[in-house]
């Protein structure tokens, strides 16, 4: 009973430590309405974006004129707009066959041509770009952050905690706790990321007076690009039929949304990526 007792100082030390992170970390109620926690402020998460931004387009080939900079950048402002936040937004386009688009800390947005073809029209585009642009006014990389932290500390405690065993041992033990933790905790929590920003992406492009119905027919194309997606619980992405589905569950309310924009829009300006 002692020598239990010991073993669990160093996870009740790793648990304080955990405590006074929840205690300390900034708090924020996201547009969802759901309130997180966070390991950085604004200010760090858009030195952060700017500092991997820059470090992207030095190690790329941007487009910086023509037919495929010129949409990306028209949905882009559109987009911006319709998020109503006081972000520094940029937008560039890169010359590559990936597939893929992001947006980082801050609101600097890279797309790839690659996606261009997968998107086919301006609401395809701003299928992808308005979930990626929602992850970052989500502040999910800070949240997310928040969250690796205190469990890598926790771990620690663990790690502690079993001193006395031998190596074969410790590593079975922690390989199976990093297991749970990756499949029960930081997984599920990157898929509730992804269907958040799916959710308000999907409220943004409607907004910005794209048809959100192009959402579907969108994830739909992707799910034909080949490559066989891991099991879900395995992923931090929902399956494509998961996604598809939950989307068309929130079409009957951004279908609203979208019907509301379509009397005008606006659009603001970005600023020319460097």
């Amino acid at each position: 009973m002692r020598k239990l007792a010991i073993r669990l100082i160093p996870i009740a030390i790793a648990g304080v430590f955990v405590w006074f992170q929840f205690l300390s970390s900034e708090k924020f109620t996201n547009e969802t309405g759901r309130k997180v926690h966070l390991a950085l402020s604004p200010d760090q998460e858009e030195a952060l974006g700017v500092q991997s931004y820059r470090e992207v387009l030095a190690e790329s080939d941007p487009i910086r004129s023509g037919p495929q900079y010129e949409l990306v950048r028209d949905v882009a402002m559109r987009l911006a707009q319709a998020t109503h936040k006081d972000f520094r937004w940029e937008v560039s386009v890169v010359r590559s066959d990936q597939v893929n688009a992001f947006c980082l800390p801050g609101g600097k947005i890279v797309v790839y041509t690659g996606i261009l073809p997968v998107a086919q029209t301006p609401a395809g585009l701003a299928t992808v770009m308005g979930h990626e642009m929602a992850h970052a006014t989500l502040r999910h990389g800070s949240e997310r952050l928040f969250k690796q932290q205190a469990t890598q500390t926790l771990l620690t405690g663990v790690q502690f905690s079993l001193g006395d065993l031998d190596y074969e041992q410790r590593r079975l033990v922690m390989g199976a706790i990093g297991a749970g933790a990756q499949y029960g905790v930081l997984l599920p929590f990157s898929r509730d990321h992804e269907s958040e920003a799916d959710q308000l992406g999907l409220s943004y492009m409607a907004r910005a007076g794209f048809d959100p119905r192009e959402a579907v027919t969108f994830w739909e194309r992707m799910g034909k690009q080949g490559g066989n997606q891991p099991p879900e619980f395995m992923s931090t992405h929902p399956s494509h039929g998961t996604r598809i589905q939950r989307l068309k569950e929130l079409l009957p309310q951004a279908t609203q949304e979208y019907q509301r924009a379509l009397g005008g829009n606006t659009s603001k300006d970005l600023e020319r990526a460097p």
